[in-house]
Parts: C-alpha cells; structure tokens; sequence
C-alpha cells in the first residue's frame, strides 16, 4: 500500500507540474496590432514533398502582417517533382526564390544541410529567419505573431510547437506524448531563464530565431550531423550566449507528420535514441514512465483480484492522474483528449517499443530516413 500510495504522489506533483506549466508559464502568440516592420525570411526545405507541398505554400503565401516578407524554398533532390509543384503554385511572384540543393557533403545529415543553404541565401536584410517544414499549414497571422512573440520574449530562438494533426489511431495514441513529455517534464521558466543547454527543447517544424544570433551560434553548421537538429540547435544558441522560449503554436500552425503507421513508426524510431542519448539513460527514463504512467492500471486489476479494494482505489486515483495530464496538455494545445487520454497507459507502452526498437535498428546500422542513412 505505501507504494502505491508514493507512486500515486509522483504522479500527482507531475500532473500539477503540467497544470502550472500549461496555465501559468506557457506562451501563446498573438498577431500584433501593428504588424512586424522588420525584414523576414521564410525558409522552406523540401525533399519528395510533391503530395504535401500545397497547402503549406499557399498558406506561405497568404501571411499578412509582414509587409517586407521573402520566402525561400530548396528542392533537396527531389524525385517525385517537388519543384514542379512550386513552380506551377508560385508563378512569377516576386517574394519566392526557388533552390536547387547541392549535394550532400560529407559528415552532414540532409535537414541541417537543407536549412544551412536555405539561411545562407535569405535575403541579407532579414534580420528573422522562420523556419518551415513542407507538413505545416500557417494561419495567415502566424508569422507576425511568431516574430513579435521572439521580441517580446527576448530570444533568440522561440519554438511555436504546432497543432498536430492526428488522423489515425496510431497518430492518436503517440503524437500527443510531444506536448505532454515537455509540460510535464521540462521546467517551462527554467528553460527560458537558465543559460544551462541541457535545459533547452525545440521543435523544428516551425522555428523562429534572430538572424544575428542564429549566425552567432554556428546556425544548422553548427549541429551538421545531428539527427535532432532542432533541439540541438537550441542548445547551441544557449552556449553562445542567447536565450530561447518555447510557445504553444496551435493557433498559429497544424503539422500533419505521418499519413500511416509505416511513417509514423519509421519517423520515431530514426530519432528517439538521439533524444535519450547512452542507452541507459533510455532505460532508466522508460522504467520511470512504465513505473508511474503503466503501473497504476495494472495494479489496479492484480489488486482486485487479490481482494484488496483500498490498493486497487489507491492505484486508480493513480491512472486517473495520469489521464488528466493529457487532459491538461491537450486543452492547451489544441488537441482532442477524449477518448485519447484515457488510452495514456498504451501511449507509454507504446512509446517504450518504439525506443526499444530505435536502439535496436542503430545497433544494427539500419537506421534511415527518405532515402539516407542516420546513424
């Protein structure tokens, strides 16, 4: 019983860890009255994206509130005839430049490089580099309120995390553990405030930095063979000196990252040993998670039939803890909990085959994305 009892408190101070952080310390965006009067680059990489690509240039296109707004887009080798689809939807509009991506050099993923080459030829007088991946769909006041949040905040690097757009079970089941890992887990304030890298967090379907301090730290150069380059480059503007904030961007952006398992599956495991980093500390982090998020449930059955109801309460009051952790991400970040959340358990689960699986593909050098080797 003291157990369960010790394990339905951790449960609780993380559920009101999220609550703080989802009420309290997180940003939400708003277009500014006036607009944004400085110049802006909105750099767009593309590989194979020929099926994906419209919705996200047209909205590219249709932003309001940045009179002085270039748009950059690289076609990193496609096959599919990505740059076709750009053509045949930009015309002859002056504010899109269409790239060719040199090939990839040595000791560089294909993200990195994409982003480097794309801030390397933005319009010089940006002084804001927006970074978009071909899955995101901005609202039309997305990047004005995107760069006034970056000036509020005083940052350097501001990541608007996106609504993402869950259409499948699977989707259902694993997307929404982004949101809820870093409200539950990340110190919202503290990442903001402490110049300590470790504390840093990022999601680079929609990134926001100032172009000086985005150059100071090296930019995608900087974090050339990271698979988690995002992340990795928020840590590095911290060491050079600059700040980041994290905001919910669901009222500014919809991602829609996998269209079937496959994807989904493949997506997540390419990465999630990077966001461990030794196995060990993958261990340690999953058994914490089954611990306190897939325990309860099953206690709460062997408690039953052990005859013990005070045990198998105890345990649920333990579960439903953890439900309403979803519940509280989902209803600050625009996604659905119901009846997702109460499928919290299986999520974790899910989540620990998924970087079981991630380890066990590097090991074997078989880890790869569109086409390239990861790992």
């Amino acid at each position: 019983m003291t157990y369960v009892v010790a394990l339905t408190l951790g449960v609780a101070a993380l559920t009101g860890h999220t609550l703080v952080n989802a009420t309290r310390w997180l940003r939400r965006p708003a277009p500014p009255a006036a607009g944004v009067t400085e110049p802006v680059a909105v750099l767009l990489p593309l590989r194979d994206e020929a099926t994906r690509v419209g919705p996200c240039l047209a909205a590219l296109l249709d932003q309001r509130g940045v009179p002085d707004l270039r748009i950059v887009v690289l076609d990193d080798g496609s096959t599919d005839g990505t740059a076709d689809v750009v053509r045949a939807i930009v015309g002859d509009d002056p504010r899109v430049t269409l790239l060719d991506g040199a090939p990839l050099p040595p000791g560089w993923l294909g993200k990195p490089y994409a982003c480097w080459q794309l801030a390397a030829r933005a319009d010089p007088a940006a002084t804001v580099l927006v970074f978009v991946d071909a899955d995101v769909v901005l609202a039309p006041h997305a990047v004005a309120a995107a760069v006034a949040e970056l000036r509020a905040a005083g940052a350097t690097l501001l990541s608007p995390y996106p609504r993402i757009v869950a259409t499948t079970a699977a989707d259902r089941l694993v997307q929404p553990l982004l949101q809820w890992l870093w409200l539950t887990f990340l110190p919202l304030r503290a990442v903001e405030r402490s110049p300590r890298p470790s504390l840093a967090a990022a999601g680079g379907q929609f990134l926001v930095v100032d172009r000086a301090g985005y150059l100071r730290a090296g930019g995608h150069a900087a974090v050339a063979d990271r698979i988690l380059e995002d992340i990795e480059l928020a840590r590095t503007v911290k060491r050079s000196g600059g700040r980041i904030a994290l905001a919910d961007g669901s009222r500014l952006a919809a991602c829609w990252m996998y269209a079937d398992w496959p994807q989904l599956r493949d997506g997540y495991t390419k990465s999630l040993w990077a966001s461990f980093g030794h196995p060990g500390a993958a261990a340690a982090a999953m058994a914490l998670l089954f611990l306190l998020y897939v325990a309860p449930p099953l206690l709460a059955v062997a408690a039953l039939a052990a005859g013990s109801a005070a045990v198998a309460l105890v345990a649920v009051v333990a579960y439903l803890l953890g439900v309403a952790g979803r519940i509280v991400t989902a209803r600050a970040t625009g996604g659905r909990w119901w009846p997702d959340a109460l499928a919290h358990p299986v999520s974790v689960g899910l989540l620990g085959w998924l970087t079981l699986r991630s380890y066990h593909l590097r090991k074997r050098r078989r880890l790869s994305w569109r086409g390239r080797p990861v790992s």
